[in-house]
């Protein structure tokens, strides 16, 4: 592969990275994603963004930056903001939960709404790009020429002076015609816009050359092409040599679930299920994804929530897992963790509804939330995979998960499937080097381990589930 720099923007964090002609990093770090907040929501803050960047690029050693050829760039999909052609903005960069335009979408009737899963493939949810746009063209000044770059298309286009958009990314915008691959009149037109608001669309692999000011500042060769991998979730697809009958568990601030495919599904089950439908990173397959809006956060959550240390939590969740291998626990104890702390996943995805805790004694200790907890998770996890209805061949799991030993067998053993696991902690920088540099990367090259089925205890957490089974659905009802 080519020696690459990769940015992959998360919600909580900015993962920076440089990977050799190896494809092993020289080099790592992170900063925290920086944001503020304007009248509305929360928005990026743009210049401590780039500078994060840049200081990572110029504390590279001057022998390891001369081999760069590529920066790719990926993060969250459905930020973004109005940029003009000089890259200078015409609204707020906004982040992908920011649901400001919530308004445009609310006056979509029932054939309005059918009609833009039919040709977007996605359900209809202020969270997508397009309502976005509604409002930013809205409260513009002075929009000019611009038009809706995610934010990372916008940091390539700051270094490249182009604006473009990946076609991963342009599907999350609910804007794009998923089967003809091109912007959709008829779909932007619906919230009072055009198709003129969009930029050209690229594959991963097609790049633009940096511009001279940019090497320079940076140390770098002016003959380093900067590319936009893409979506992240679809970038650890990637890294992951995701395959058709394989299922990526992309665990972040969020959990994803993602298939890749030769064909999207449109229909009303679909639909009602509210998957989202996309286009790959290499502009030619397509991707059925769901979200899980609490993933790695839940260790965030609880940490607060119980008032524990990283360290202390980290503890609780190694002691239960080896309690737990042993058959030590007894789950008909521990209370019931419905774990929608950042709102619901599929097929209800609504931001305002909030986690619960149910059948707490007087005897429950900081660990039976804990198991809970992550119980309530792996219930969570099995609801939404089952919206996909479809077999699946082999689990690979990427992201905080990966560490997490309780959460793993706990998901295992619940969906009676082995999980094979990265060791490699930047499955989705890797891919967007291997993008960039139009090549694939074999899944063994994240060094996985399998995490078996344990048929006793998968027995346990059966009957367990079944159990809890009427009083899951009737949390899940809760109004909000």
């Amino acid at each position: 592969m080519l020696p690459t720099i990769t940015v992959d923007v998360g919600t909580t964090s900015v993962k920076l990275c440089l990977f050799d002609a190896s494809g092993d990093p020289r080099a790592t770090a992170r900063l925290a994603t920086p944001t503020t907040e304007d009248r509305w929501g929360e928005v990026y803050h743009l210049a401590e963004l780039a500078a994060g960047i840049d200081r990572f690029v110029l504390a590279l050693d001057a022998d390891d930056r001369a081999t760069v050829r590529r920066i790719a760039i990926t993060g969250v999909g459905e930020s973004g903001g109005l940029v003009r052609g000089d890259m200078s903005l015409a609204s707020p960069m906004i982040l992908w939960h920011d649901d400001r335009g919530s308004d445009y979408l609310n006056r979509l009737d029932a054939l309005e709404r059918r009609r833009v899963y039919e040709v977007t493939g996605l359900p209809i949810n202020a969270n997508y790009g397009l309502s976005k746009v509604a409002w930013a063209v809205a409260h513009a000044d002075d929009a000019g020429d611009a038009q809706w770059l995610n934010v990372a298309e916008y940091l390539a286009g700051t270094l490249t002076g182009d604006r473009w958009s990946e076609y991963s990314l342009a599907s999350r915008t609910m804007a794009l015609d998923l089967v003809e691959r091109r912007w959709s009149a008829e779909i932007v037109g619906l919230v009072g816009l055009d198709t003129s608001l969009f930029p050209p669309l690229r594959a991963a692999a097609e790049g633009s050359a940096i511009t001279a000011d940019a090497a320079r500042r940076l140390g770098l060769g002016d003959d380093v092409m900067v590319h936009v991998a893409g979506h992240d979730h679809m970038v650890g697809g990637a890294g992951a040599d995701l395959r058709p009958g394989e299922l990526l568990n992309s665990t972040g601030t969020t959990e994803g679930l993602l298939f890749v495919g030769q064909r999207p599904r449109l229909d009303e089950a679909a639909a009602a299920a509210k998957l989202a439908n996309g286009i790959d990173c290499a502009g030619e397959g397509f991707t059925l994804f769901a979200s899980i809006p609490t993933g790695g956060s839940a260790f965030a959550t609880l940490q607060s929530m119980l008032s524990l240390t990283a360290d202390e939590l980290t503890a609780c969740i190694d002691d239960l897992a080896r309690r737990y291998a042993r058959g030590a626990l007894d789950l008909d104890t521990v209370p019931l963790v419905l774990p929608q702390f950042r709102g619901s996943p599929p097929p209800d995805k609504n931001a305002a509804a909030r986690g619960v805790v149910a059948g707490v004694r007087s005897d429950t200790t900081t660990a039976d939330i804990v198991l809970g907890c992550f119980l309530g998770m792996a219930l969570q996890f099995r609801d939404v995979l089952g919206l996909f209805d479809r077999p699946v061949e082999r689990v690979k799991v990427i992201g905080p998960a990966a560490v997490n030993p309780l959460w793993l067998q706990l998901k295992a053993d619940l969906l009676g499937v082995a999980l094979s696991v990265s060791r490699f902690p930047e499955v989705v920088s890797r891919g967007a080097q291997a993008l960039a540099s139009g090549e694939t990367v074999p899944w063994a090259r994240s060094e996985p381990r399998e995490v078996e089925v344990d048929p006793r205890n998968a027995e346990r957490v059966a009957a367990w589930a079944a159990s809890v089974g009427p009083r899951w659905e009737h949390l899940k009802a809760m109004p909000w």
